[in-house]
């Protein structure tokens, strides 16, 4: 029979917290173009519904949020426009009322990065993206990453969804690019 003493019994809620902080989600390597992600396992990848997407990974609702979430990869071929216009553009698909954003730039392995981080009431696009039409969802978060890779260009990640459901994966996104957390600060004005 298994004897815990408080050493053991310490260890064991050490070894859950520290895997509770890191995660435990079992994770499988895929390739879009020139760069690799590190998606969790639970990420259902599917067939890029137009020629724009490199890549797309639907990504399971949480308790309490009736959509799932969606991440979207980009690449134009080095084109896709800077930084800054790619940041506006993507905090302008949320209405200006109430919305929150702050924006980080971070290193990781593939290459330099800048993370727009928003919420509010998105402009969620309904129908062909040729139409423009869009419906106002309240409670939506985006996670949005330029990943500048040397020599290949700019490459787009795009994660919205639900805040709950966008928030609890927020670590998931950072670890699927290689980001390194510690090289990774909020900017207070966009580079």
């Amino acid at each position: 029979m298994l004897r815990l003493n408080k050493l053991n019994v310490l260890t064991l809620a050490l070894l859950l917290t520290v895997t509770a902080l890191h995660g435990a989600e079992k994770t499988k390597k895929v390739a879009a173009k020139d760069i690799t992600l590190n998606v969790p396992t639970t990420w259902k990848q599917s067939p890029a519904s137009n020629n724009l997407r490199t890549a797309q990974f639907a990504i399971p609702k949480v308790e309490g949020d009736k959509d799932d979430a969606e991440l979207v990869v980009y690449f134009f071929g080095g084109a896709g426009g800077g930084v800054n216009a790619n940041l506006e553009r993507w905090s302008g698909q949320f209405q200006p009322g109430g919305k929150k954003q702050k924006i980080y730039k971070g290193q990781s392995k593939q290459g330099e990065y800048y993370l727009l981080d928003v919420t509010g009431v998105y402009n969620k696009p309904i129908g062909p993206p040729i139409n423009r039409q869009t419906n106002p969802t309240p409670g939506y978060k985006m996670l949005a990453v330029v990943l500048m890779v040397k020599d290949k260009g700019n490459y787009f990640l795009k994660l919205t969804g639900p805040q709950k459901t966008v928030s609890s994966v927020s670590n998931a996104l950072r670890i699927a690019i290689d980001a390194d957390l510690k090289k990774e600060a909020e900017v207070k004005a966009e580079q």
